[in-house]
């Protein structure tokens, strides 16, 4: 890689190993910077690793005058890293070009090392468990609690008690309000028989886990497991065909083929069965040290899929003012196949 500047954390994080909310990163040549303020240099020369940290009061100036003394020409940027003030303010006085290459840090992190996969398994099993903590929570006093109080008691199972970071805010939607599919949390109560969308994750070492599942609300016996038994019909019907999509796509990823081919196993059953209108984003997306990371496993994406790479299998189906599935698991690519984390 050429020479580059980073202000995203996960980015920094990524390259050397920390990172804070007010750092600036330089890679120029074989050397490397990490420049933040007297709040952070204890922390970063102690978990910092391959980078040389320098405490500045003014961050900005500090890489310019590095910039400078370094003789840099050219340097790489991704434009969604940097505000406009920033880079106006960093670009001032500078003869320097600024090359935009957009997501390059994504793209430099798309195939995961073995050390990774190892992380991001661990992630996925720890938010497994806190899955079933919070299915224990239901059984026992999930009746007649609000999403907004399931909300709270599943970030408290998932993280075990602010052990762990989450990945993201969590989805928690009973019947209607599972077909929005990125749903906020409302007074809604949930009651016995009603369908329940949980979209949950955990952060272990910075990676991210990602998981939902759709399930009936039998007090006496509730689980997130794949098998659901829904008294509602029509429910059940569109629990199947999800869960039956869901399964296809796994079974039949494989590397070597494109990301919109993977898309188009999901998409392809869902509409055969009659719901394709109702089945209204992609069907994965990288996950790794941001919850949305590459490959979009879209219907336009013809990037090839390839051995380590991590992403989600999540088709959903909607229906408006009724209710929505959606089941979803991580997946790496393991020798050839596509493996359930």
């Amino acid at each position: 890689m050429d020479n580059f500047i980073l202000k995203n954390e996960n980015a920094i994080y990524y390259e050397c190993g920390f990172s804070c909310d007010n750092v600036i990163f330089l890679s120029l040549g074989s050397e490397k910077f990490f420049i933040t303020d007297a709040r952070y240099t204890i922390e970063a020369k102690e978990l910092s690793k391959n980078c040389e940290v320098i405490e500045s009061s003014d961050i900005v100036q500090e890489a310019k005058n590095i910039l400078k003394k370094q003789n840099i020409k050219e340097i790489i940027f991704d434009p969604n890293d940097f505000t406009t003030y920033f880079y106006n303010s960093l670009k001032k006085d500078l003869d320097i070009v600024f090359k935009e290459e957009l997501n390059f840090s994504k793209l430099k992190r798309l195939i995961k090392s073995d050390s990774e996969i190892k992380l991001l398994k661990k992630a996925s099993v720890l938010g497994r468990s806190g899955f079933s903590e919070f299915a224990k929570y239901i059984r026992e006093k999930g009746l007649n609690k609000s999403e907004k109080e399931l909300f709270f008691q599943n970030y408290k199972s998932l993280s075990k008690k602010a052990k762990y970071d989450i990945s993201f805010s969590a989805i928690i939607a009973i019947n209607e309000n599972a077909a929005k599919p990125h749903a906020l949390p409302t007074s809604k109560k949930l009651k016995k028989d009603d369908l329940i969308l949980v979209d949950a994750g955990i952060k272990y070492k910075r990676y991210c886990s990602d998981r939902t599942c759709t399930s009936v609300a039998d007090f006496s016996n509730f689980t997130f497991e794949r098998e659901q038994k829904f008294k509602n019909k029509k429910q059940q019907k569109v629990y199947n065909i999800v869960l039956k999509a869901q399964e296809l796509t796994i079974k039949n990823t494989k590397s070597g083929m494109m990301a919109k081919d993977v898309d188009k196993i999901a998409r392809d059953y869902i509409d055969k069965a009659g719901y394709g209108k109702y089945f209204v984003h992609s069907t994965g997306h990288g996950v790794g040290l941001d919850i949305h990371e590459f490959p979009n496993i879209n219907s336009k994406n013809e990037m090839i899929i390839e051995e380590n790479m991590v992403f989600t299998v999540e088709p959903g189906i909607y229906i408006p003012n009724l209710f929505g599935v959606r089941i979803e698991d991580c997946i790496s690519i393991q020798n050839g196949r596509a493996t359930v984390l």
